[in-house]
């Protein structure tokens, strides 16, 4: 019986390196084709040999004026619309929690529908709607259209976190002679507080990854998202794959230390409002 589990288990940790090795092959292709000083490998071997290992191509990217201000813009867009929506979201999910009424379920299918048309379905009148309103071709612009779609999914993951804090809590802190609004600020935001890490996340990551909306209503290169900027280095007769390779790396950079910093508040923010309490 020992042997068998011991042959079993040699199997399933077999699978799991097989598929460790699967996903992480990629990550290391790429790292290695952004320290190539000739940025191009056709090799599938673990690690390309394309030369010495070098840092031109971070060197390229990070001395240029251009890609800083994009870089910058792309932390403003993003940041911007985690704000945006956390703020706008956490009011309205406590509403829904905490006073229910004929409009609850209304409001929440609303919001449910506006999560099922893509982006690409929603290109046209959202650019006819920036038009409008003077907002193309502004960072303002895409705050606003990532923030409609951010806040919807907001109100989802707040609404759960809030209805996993007992009321009994607020109630206590209303009979000591707080007001409501004292009694959310100073027990239910710091009990639902990573509910609204991972919210926040999710709504940073959200806009840092989107392209399609991004390449639609940008027209200035300054500001341009990282996105948008990794697809100009794909041309229609050459593509410059080390530069390419060394501005995905920066993307993901700030996402993996923001996980980082956060993973302790993931799985409560993630299974907030599963079970209410």
């Amino acid at each position: 019986m020992n042997r068998r589990n011991a042959v079993e288990s040699a199997i399933v940790h077999a699978i799991l390196v097989l598929a460790c090795v699967i996903a992480i092959y990629p990550v290391i292709w790429v790292v290695s084709l952004a320290l190539s000083p000739r940025g191009l490998s056709t090799s599938a071997e673990l690690l390309p040999t394309t030369g010495t290992p070098s840092l031109a191509n971070f060197r390229t990217l990070l001395e240029s004026p251009l890609f800083l201000r994009q870089l910058m813009s792309s932390v403003i867009i993003s940041i911007s619309t985690a704000v945006v929506a956390i703020v706008i979201a956490t009011p309205a999910a406590y509403a829904l929690a905490r006073f229910p009424s004929r409009v609850v379920a209304p409001t929440l299918r609303g919001l449910m529908a506006t999560q099922m048309f893509p982006a690409i379905g929603t290109a046209v009148p959202l650019y006819m709607l920036l038009r409008a309103l003077h907002l193309l071709d502004t960072r303002a612009g895409l705050v606003l259209v990532y923030a409609a779609t951010a806040v919807p999914f907001a109100v989802f993951q707040l609404r759960g976190a809030f209805m996993s804090i007992p009321e009994a809590l607020e109630e206590a802190a209303m009979v000591d002679g707080a007001t409501r609004f004292e009694a959310f600020v100073r027990v239910v935001l710091p009990a639902a507080r990573p509910a609204m890490s991972v919210t926040a996340l999710f709504a940073f990551m959200s806009a840092w990854n989107e392209f399609v909306l991004a390449a639609t209503f940008l027209a200035r290169e300054d500001t341009y998202t990282l996105p948008v900027v990794l697809q100009r280095f794909v041309g229609e007769h050459a593509t410059a794959w080390g530069l390419f390779a060394a501005g995905s790396v920066i993307v993901s950079l700030p996402v993996m230390l923001i996980f980082y910093f956060v993973q302790r508040h993931l799985v409560s923010g993630l299974t907030a409002g599963s079970v209410k309490g």
